[in-house]
């Protein structure tokens, strides 16, 4: 019958001793064994750690181990070796350079961004960027895609992803095939529907790029919103 970590004296229990102590308190083969959890029948789990520690010397040769090697340590079968290497992947991802985020704060940021998504498409597309309080892009999404010569903006599309993603900004656009990026009547009477609509829920927008071949139009830059 295996050992399990609670039938270690309670002093002993790597798991207590996380709480009461905190993480940074526990040696190499604790917060192994936890990651165990059972040892084998002459074995206890923070004496298989122990065995797992001294067959690969060092913890950074157990973080280039395989699960054959794994395997070879008595005691350790495929679904322990996988939950070691598992956890050990987990750490180098936590400690990978975070990404900046993406910050649009103005109409040139806002269309260098959004050409590249929509500005080659041979159909209008409406697209939405979300943004936190400090214009860091949440998510962007497509909302739908029209025609050659017409996009279908819907309020209540544009703004239900405003509230899922809890934006308190929102960056409209779409594109015109045609390559002219001047807002249609119909441009300047959807986008004003969008703003009073979006007020209600307390959400800015806070452009309407409009992406044309090489150029653009903004909402905001000509004083439209």
């Amino acid at each position: 019958m295996s050992f399990l970590v609670k039938e270690i004296p309670a002093s002993d229990r790597p798991r207590e001793r996380l709480i009461k102590y905190g993480v940074r308190s526990l040696s190499d083969h604790e917060l192994l064994a936890i990651i165990l959890r059972t040892g084998t029948k002459n074995l206890s789990v923070l004496d298989l750690a122990k065995r797992v520690l001294i067959e690969f010397q060092n913890l950074n040769r157990l973080n280039e181990a395989t699960v054959t090697e794994l395997k070879k340590i008595k005691g350790i079968g495929e679904a322990k070796a996988i939950e070691i290497l598992a956890a050990i992947e987990l750490g180098r991802r936590i400690n990978l350079p975070v990404t900046p985020k993406l910050v649009l704060s103005n109409p040139y940021q806002s269309y260098a961004y959004l050409k590249e998504i929509i500005q080659n498409e041979s159909q209008e597309h409406l697209v939405c960027v979300y943004l936190n309080t400090q214009s860091e892009a949440i998510a962007t999404k497509t909302i739908s895609i029209g025609t050659v010569n017409q996009t279908i903006i819907n309020p209540k599309d544009v703004l239900k992803w405003g509230l899922k993603y809890s934006a308190t900004g929102i960056i409209i656009a779409h594109n015109h095939p045609s390559g002219n990026p001047l807002p249609s009547k119909e441009d300047f009477q959807v986008t004003r529907r969008i703003v009073e609509a979006a007020k209600l829920m307390d959400i800015i927008v806070v452009d309407h790029i409009i992406v044309g071949k090489n150029k653009y139009y903004s909402f905001l830059e000509n004083k439209k919103i």
